[in-house]
């Protein structure tokens, strides 16, 4: 196991200028007093808002006029539809044609009455603001958009009080000339447009879109309804919601920007409002930045989250797994809660996402901090390729493959409970990397999960805390409900897990079992049972006075313990009890403030070095692992009776690219049944690579695969 102290300052700038569509620049907001943590500030550097306020970003962003806010109006010019055709009265530059009715000139002018196949046609000879009441207007058009705004300054479309509106299109576009493609939306819009008031809009996007805006789209008012057969709200250099009531149903993506030319444009700024959406691809989707002050969101995607999520949890490969990649830019069926290229960032509101992807995704940084959030997830809860930071917030993942991950992750706040079907928080490479990648992992000095305060809990199938890196803990309280299956470990890192301060218990399987770095500051244990322990069997670690450490219920079946607490300190002795019952406040099985009884003495001992390694017998010593000592409690990866624990990957560091490549393929010969053991262990010797008996996928009764037939302790590899 390699014990290297994280660095916790890396380079920022290199990571951020390869962030896609955002170039290296001196554009970033002025900043606040930059945080005292290390870790935080390198989180903020590779975020585009750094530590400001997200409203604040916001409001520095997008502005509003006048305009932009309903306000009772006056001297309109008065459009009435009359079913095939139309009339107006007043001023305003009207040319009415059938059912085709234009307006050439910038003023205000009120529709009502229904259209039952026409078109309302914006093209203003001037640059003024065209404003558009409608109240109580039914526009129907079976072959092109029932609104065009050809061309106008501005284009605000009003909705009346206490009305309802209904926009629709037919299936199928006729256009002038074979190559158009334009309009393609059932509101379409090639120049600024802004909806307003309180009245209720209905939009049925038959062809293709509901409302698209080829520049700016700002909403600060309304109920919008929209059906559509792809994409429900476009806006392609901005999409901003002030307020408002939306709700789509969207055969595409629900809410999305699409300017991929400018990095500085294709924002998605929401300050406030209700959003139902159920999109078949992604929910909200920012080309560039999403910024949410506020607002609630209930947005279900690919039909939400499937009943049953695959894990390779039984897959003694596991050190070989092939990364899933399904990122942003290369995945088209992406079907993604809330997602952005450059910064997904969040500062309040409340979030109920259930979706078929990532419920949270950027290709670059997430920055939460604020607002509370309940994620059902097919795949990763929340991830984003480069650094996710968590400042604030309820986080609670319910279902996900993977709950957070990214190649970095700063947690300096919140409260976070993450639910997953294999890692729990994973540090890894970007690109939605869920497996195991020798390639990924090389440089994994950048690679780094950083706890400096809030309050985590995890459930995980697979690993609890998963680093291709490091791990540092400075504050904070950490529960880990890790594993029952040995090829998985409640804690996992390849480098170190120092800890200086907070609280960490993590309970799981024996086979991956680790401990935190012995060049940790703070004291921690490693007990291993010589039985499983059933879920909800109290474990209580308590000093020579009487002084309670930890009393925990495992919400799982566990075989090991780890405890790292602040309470812990060198020459003193301990009792570590089992069973009984115990009272007080209880969160996440962690008990506080009350009493325990009734348990069983398992072992007591003196802490004398930084890790205390346990049985029951009393303080042990680790050995270094080999492979041979991946097995059951007779010889597992890890722990007293099987060596020291370590990283998958320790197994095979020392192989040339060309040898691990077929030791992969002996093993997944062996696994698929195409060759025996035996002929797995001839041709691995042939290689210069000796496992002990019961070859590489062996194992006795009680040992899991890579261990001998009772659990050889770790037999080192003959290195080729």
């Amino acid at each position: 196991m390699k014990k290297q102290k994280a660095n916790l300052l890396k380079a920022a700038t290199p990571l951020l200028c390869t962030a896609l569509l955002f170039g290296c620049s001196n554009n970033k907001e002025e900043e606040t007093e930059s945080s005292s943590d290390p870790a935080v500030s390198q989180a903020e550097s590779l975020s585009t808002i750094g530590n400001q306020e997200i409203a604040s970003v916001i409001s520095k962003k997008v502005s509003y006029d006048d305009e932009d806010f309903y306000t009772k109006w006056k001297n309109a010019t008065s459009i009435k539809l009359n079913g095939d055709s139309a009339s107006f009265k007043g001023d305003g530059a009207v040319v009415i044609d059938g059912s085709s009715i234009t307006i050439r000139a910038a003023g205000v002018y009120e529709i009502s009455g229904k259209l039952n196949d026409g078109q309302i046609i914006v093209d203003a000879e001037d640059d003024g603001h065209v404003r558009l009441v409608l109240n109580e207007a039914e526009i129907n058009s079976s072959s092109s958009a029932p609104i065009f705004v050809q061309n106008a300054g501005k284009t605000v479309i009003s909705l009346e009080d206490d009305t309802k509106n209904v926009l629709s299109d037919g299936d199928n576009y006729v256009y002038e000339k074979s190559d158009d493609d334009e309009p393609n939306a059932a509101l379409f819009s090639k120049d600024d447009l802004t909806i307003n008031g309180s009245g209720t809009l209905v939009v049925n996007g038959n062809f293709n879109d509901g409302i698209t805006s080829k520049d700016e789209l700002k909403i600060t008012g309304g109920t919008i309804q929209i059906e559509s057969v792809d994409d429900g709200i476009i806006g392609r250099d901005l999409l901003a919601v002030k307020e408002g009531n939306i709700q789509i149903n969207a055969g595409g993506d629900g809410i999305k920007s699409t300017n991929d030319k400018d990095a500085d444009k294709a924002l998605i700024a929401i300050e406030d409002g209700t959003f139902n959406i159920e999109a078949t691809n992604d929910g909200i989707q920012a080309e560039t930045t999403l910024l949410v002050a506020n607002g609630k969101f209930d947005i279900t995607t690919g039909g939400g989250s499937p009943e049953t999520i695959e894990t390779n949890e039984n897959n003694p490969m596991s050190p070989f797994e092939t990364p899933t990649t399904t990122s942003t830019e290369t995945n088209k069926d992406s079907a993604k809660g809330l997602k952005a290229a450059v910064e997904v960032a969040i500062g309040g509101g409340n979030f109920t996402l259930n979706s078929l992807d990532d419920a949270v995704h950027s290709n670059n940084s997430i920055t939460i901090t604020g607002g509370s959030m309940n994620v059902a997830s097919g795949d990763d809860g929340i991830h984003a390729d480069q650094s996710l930071l968590i400042k604030g917030g309820d986080i609670n993942v319910t279902k996900s493959y993977e709950g957070l991950e990214s190649k970095s992750i700063t947690i300096a706040d919140g409260k976070i409970r993450v639910d997953a079907a294999d890692d729990g928080i994973n540090i890894g490479g970007g690109n939605d990397s869920s497996g195991r990648d020798f390639a990924a992992t090389e440089n994994s000095e950048d690679n780094l999960l950083s706890i400096s305060g809030g309050l985590i809990y995890v459930n995980a199938a697979g690993d609890g805390l998963d680093s291709n890196g490091s791990i540092a803990m400075t504050d904070g309280t950490v529960i880990v409900s890790g594993p029952t299956n040995n090829f998985n470990g409640a804690l996992d890192y390849d480098q170190s897990f120092e800890q200086s301060g907070g609280f960490l218990i993590a309970t799981g399987s024996s086979g991956m079992a680790m401990p935190t770095s012995d060049t940790s500051s703070q004291y921690a244990i490693l007990m291993t049972y010589p039985e499983i322990q059933k879920a909800g069997t109290l474990l209580h670690l308590e000093d020579d006075k009487g002084n309670t450490i930890a009393t925990f219920a495992p919400e799982k079946d566990y075989q090991t313990a780890v405890i790292s607490s602040p309470e812990l300190a060198k020459d003193t002795s301990y009792t570590l009890s089992s069973g009984g019952t115990a009272s007080g406040t209880e969160t996440n099985g962690l008990y506080s403030d009350g009493s325990y009884q009734n348990g069983t003495s398992v072992v007591q001992f003196t802490i004398a070095d930084t890790i205390t390694w346990l049985d029951e017998t009393g303080v042990t010593e680790a050995q270094p692992m080999g492979p041979g000592g991946m097995g059951g409690p007779g010889g597992k990866m890890g722990g007293p009776n099987g060596g020291a624990p370590g990283n998958r990957e320790d197994m095979f560091s020392d192989l040339d690219e060309e040898t691990r490549e077929k030791l992969q393929n002996i093993m997944e010969q062996q696994m698929n049944g195409t060759i025996t053991q035996e002929e797995a262990q001839a041709q691995l010797k042939e290689l210069g690579i000796e496992f002990p008996t019961g070859g590489p996928m062996g194992g006795g009764p009680e040992g899991a695969p890579s261990g001998g037939p009772t659990g050889d302790k770790g037999k080192e590899p003959v290195q080729p």
